[in-house]
């Protein structure tokens, strides 16, 4: 990095450095998720089946993850900083080019190109943000937060921009916004006022390789685990809120998406206090806590058919984002630096890939058994499962909270 972290100049590259990464993280998880509400006007508009449009967006989920190998790979291979420029007007332009859509074979292209562009961000903006922050988990939970918020703000977009202008602008509008977010990243990039190469800023003693050897197949699990639940929730919230709220506000498109909004608003903040618990306790601990809780929250989930749904989902929601800053500081922990990128590479793929199969079943259990409610039973086996797995992790502290002997 360019720049004492300490001196004037240090402070304005991380500063910016984390602004852009967490804009980036919001832009990643909008774009990917304003199809989950587009499809609500699509039904009409194609006269085609939930089911049957659904299942276009399933090649979108899978590009998404699969595409954080190779990034992570350009990444080390060439630059941090270019590969988040190729996000922006990558994601950007393949979402303007998905409004002028006018069939389904042409919305599969579409959303596929904006999976793979969109899956550059984590492997590569995840490590590019930890290499230049001063504090890891705290800077972990404010872009965590951000991710949230797209995540929030998506559902409220599509469904405002798609009721008020036509379906079409809820995919161009936002994609000319991230267009012109990259030629600001451009701009400042040129003077050298953001990071780009790592270089390791956190410096710790190596871990002992049974520990990694035992991260790593956890994490497998773990990951795996959180991100179904997590992609399931993402895709399937707007129909069952269609379903199970089918009166006042949850009545029209803009209302299911209003309430999405909501669910993803209230648990945006989780993430903040999930990046200072992993700054001051043990990893282990916060990481395993999130897990546990969602089991009551989900069974709790499952047989509620009233607004008390609403803020069930932000607690289903915000436990499982508000362990990510532990998990991703346990793999910037215990990943070799010399293969970081590569390691949240591999995460992403299984946490966004891999199980995109969750995304899979929305279609394939909704044309079964007509709704959505057997995903919450789905969601309590997966999560117990990866509560059983993190019990197995070892203890560590990371940031703040760490260790004599360890420095950052």
């Amino acid at each position: 990095m360019g720049g004492n972290l300490f001196s004037d100049a240090g402070r304005r590259q991380q500063l910016l450095t984390v602004g852009f990464a967490s804009v980036a993280h919001a832009y990643a998880h909008l774009v990917i998720l304003l199809y989950a509400t587009v499809v609500l006007i699509l039904e009409d508009k194609w006269s085609m089946g939930y089911a049957e449009l659904f299942a276009l967006s399933i090649p979108m989920t899978i590009m998404f993850g699969l595409g954080a190998l190779p990034a992570s790979w350009l990444s080390d291979r060439w630059s941090p900083f270019g590969m988040m420029a190729l996000f922006f007007f990558g994601v950007g332009i393949s979402a303007i080019g998905t409004g002028f859509a006018t069939n389904p074979l042409q919305m599969v292209l579409g959303l596929g190109a904006i999976g793979t562009f969109a899956s550059i961000y984590h492997p590569v903006g995840i490590p590019w943000l930890v290499d230049h922050s001063r504090s890891p988990g705290r800077a972990l939970g404010v872009n965590g937060v951000f991710g949230s918020i797209g995540t929030a703000v998506a559902a409220l977009v599509a469904a405002w921009l798609g009721s008020r202008y036509g379906w079409e602008y809820a995919f161009i509008v936002p994609g000319l916004v991230c267009v012109g977010t990259g030629m600001l990243f451009l701009f400042v990039g040129w003077f050298g006022w953001v990071g780009n190469r790592v270089e390791h800023s956190v410096r710790i003693s190596g871990p002992g390789t049974s520990d990694i050897k035992r991260v790593f197949l956890v994490l497998a699990v773990t990951v795996l685990c959180t991100g179904l639940i997590y992609q399931i929730t993402a895709f399937s919230l707007p129909k069952i809120f269609d379903e199970r709220l089918d009166y006042g506000i949850g009545a029209s498109v803009l209302g299911v998406g209003g309430l999405v909004s909501v669910v993803y608003a209230l648990s945006a903040f989780a993430q903040l206090i999930g990046g200072e618990l992993a700054d001051r306790f043990p990893l282990k601990y916060v990481y395993l806590g999130c897990q546990v809780l969602q089991i009551p929250v989900l069974a709790l989930a499952y047989i509620l058919y009233s607004p008390v749904l609403v803020v069930c989902a932000a607690l289903m929601v915000g436990l499982n984002v508000s362990g990510q800053p532990a998990e991703n500081a346990l793999l910037a922990r215990y990943a070799p630096p010399s293969w970081r990128s590569r390691a949240f590479g591999a995460k992403f793929v299984l946490t966004l890939g891999v199980s995109a199969l969750g995304v899979a079943l929305v279609p394939m259990v909704h044309g079964t058994v007509g709704s959505l409610d057997p995903m919450f039973l789905i969601m309590l086996v997966f999560v117990t499962l990866s509560a059983a797995a993190a019990t197995t992790l070892p203890v560590y502290r990371f940031g703040n909270g760490k260790p004599k002997g360890e420095t950052l």
